[in-house]
């Protein structure tokens, strides 16, 4: 049987995340208290309801319980943090709510939510890394492990993965080299060369760290 996921809050966030789950293959069930929004939401999702999540008889209905996953897309503060009391005061574990400020996500935390999303925060950071790495490869919106595509930097130029010593000293290991538009494995004796580009992993402030200590 396929995942079930709960989705409450059909803003824009909310909404892309319905359509994206739905394409990977899960049973979405879309809410929210806006009719036309549970409408759109109904051209993809499993099952689309409108209802008001505040209220402890309505959200009881979705059997929220049962699901596999519960997904609090709500960015108002005072509306996310009453749905995900009540989720959790009807046994839900595994919730994950959106926080809008450092201070709505404390107090999601505080009640039991399982993980915290900002995407507003998310987007600034890959924007952001966009700008400062010229391209985004992938990332898989953690604050751990990123995979980007970077320049060769001044200071790795005519050097050897084996001399850079990138993961000892930045916790930075290189994926892939890209010469000329082709990707090739790394050869750890081969000098790196100006205009070449790399895919490393790591996290993206160590990255960053790494390319400002050497300017």
């Amino acid at each position: 049987m396929k995942e079930q996921i709960l989705v409450i809050g059909l803003g824009q966030f909310g909404m892309s995340l319905v359509r994206t789950l739905n394409e990977k293959g899960f049973q979405v069930i879309a809410v929210d208290i806006d009719q036309k929004l549970v409408n759109e939401a109904a051209n993809f999702a499993t099952d689309a309801i409108c209802l008001n999540s505040i209220d402890e008889m309505s959200l009881s209905k979705l059997s929220p319980k049962d699901r596999d996953l519960i997904i609090c897309s709500i960015g108002a503060r005072e509306p996310s943090i009453l749905t995900v009391a009540l989720l959790k005061q009807m046994g839900c574990e595994n919730i994950i709510a959106r926080a809008s400020e450092t201070i709505h996500a404390r107090i999601l935390k505080a009640i039991g939510a399982k993980q915290i999303i900002n995407p507003e925060r998310e987007y600034g950071k890959r924007f952001a890394n966009k700008i400062l790495f010229k391209s985004i490869f992938f990332n898989d919106a953690s604050d751990e492990l990123d995979l980007l595509e970077i320049p060769v930097q001044p200071f790795m130029t005519d050097k050897t993965l084996v001399e850079l010593h990138l993961p000892d000293k930045y916790k930075v290991i290189v994926a892939g080299i890209i010469k000329d538009d082709k990707l090739l494995r790394p050869s750890p004796h081969e000098k790196l060369q100006e205009g070449d580009r790399l895919l490393v992993t790591g996290n993206s402030d160590d990255i960053e760290a790494m390319i400002e200590e050497n300017n």
